[in-house]
């Protein structure tokens, strides 16, 4: 007998793991861009010779918060990866899953040296370790991304046109927070807000890729090989162009109307690649109804 509630399906586990992950990422951006990262004295994982600073909001408490979110959210990843291999689970969802444990560590010391691991390492809050720190936590965002499409129920054409549309949606929303575009003050919370919507959409392009290549071995009415490729050359350089537009989000970098204009750019590129994609399975019908087995790539 399970005690685990009827409600609680793998496919919801994971995908509240990738959602705590998005939210970690728009915490630690907030906490980056507050100059939080170097509270606690540079230490870690102490916080001001403390366990637990003092509950209110300072910087001590951002820091400490954004530490105890990570915590948790590492452990619900183990869990993740841990219910791939008893819950019997496919190969390639065992290995997304396996591989965003395995690299966890990584982000975790690459995290302890931005804030200096109690000032040992000199120079550990800089745009360097800023970027690492950001490309590992996506890359463990994209291998959850897929565990949860890959763990829950098979694609459709409803699947594949609800990707398209948060990939869409979440790059056009990124747009409002983007430095690149000056509709608000590039605050900490805007900061927080552009990189919550713009993995929002990097998630939905991952989507987009996945049910785009489940299509070309299923088969889905009215999409045959070549529209997949199409949709998935689109939905990949737009994620290519959105996680430099992501890269270039950070506070820490010297933005001159250079980096700006690229910065524009990339966002342009993003958003036309999306919506060129979103155009191409507008015509995809609903009932998911499948034809017969395309030949796999």
């Amino acid at each position: 007998m399970s005690l685990r509630p009827a409600w609680l399906t793998f496919r919801r586990y994971a995908a509240a793991t990738t959602g705590m992950t998005l939210t970690l990422f728009a915490i630690g951006v907030y906490t980056a861009a507050t100059g939080s990262g170097l509270a606690c004295q540079a230490q870690w994982p102490l916080c001001s010779d403390q366990l637990i600073p003092a509950l209110t909001i300072n910087p001590d408490f951002i820091e400490w918060f954004h530490r105890v979110w990570a915590m948790v959210t590492g452990f619900l990843i183990i869990g993740v990866a841990g219910w791939t291999w008893l819950g019997g689970r496919d190969r390639r969802t065992r290995l997304a899953a396996t591989l965003a444990v395995a690299i966890l560590p990584l982000q975790i010391t690459v995290g302890a040296v931005t804030v200096t691991v109690g000032g040992l390492v000199p120079g550990g809050y800089t745009v360097s370790t800023h970027a690492a720190h950001l490309i590992v936590a996506l890359a463990i965002f994209t291998l959850l991304g897929l565990t949860t499409i890959w763990g829950g129920s098979r694609g459709s054409p409803r699947l594949l046109r609800a990707a398209v549309g948060v990939a869409a949606v979440g790059i056009l929303a990124s747009a409002v927070f983007s430095r690149a575009v000056p509709f608000v003050t590039y605050s900490p919370g805007a900061q927080a807000g552009f990189y919550a919507t713009g993995l929002a959409g990097h998630l939905g392009l991952v989507a987009t890729v996945a049910y785009a290549t489940e299509a070309v071995r299923t088969g889905y009415a009215g999409f045959d090989r070549s529209t997949a490729n199409t949709v998935r050359l689109l939905a990949a350089g737009a994620m290519v162009a959105l996680v430099g537009t992501l890269l270039l989000g950070r506070d820490l970098v010297l933005y001159t109307a250079f980096w700006q204009r690229l910065n524009l750019v990339a966002l342009g590129v993003a958003a036309a690649l999306a919506l060129g994609a979103a155009w191409v399975v507008k015509g995809l019908g609903s009932e998911g109804t499948t034809t017969g087995p395309v030949r796999s790539d």
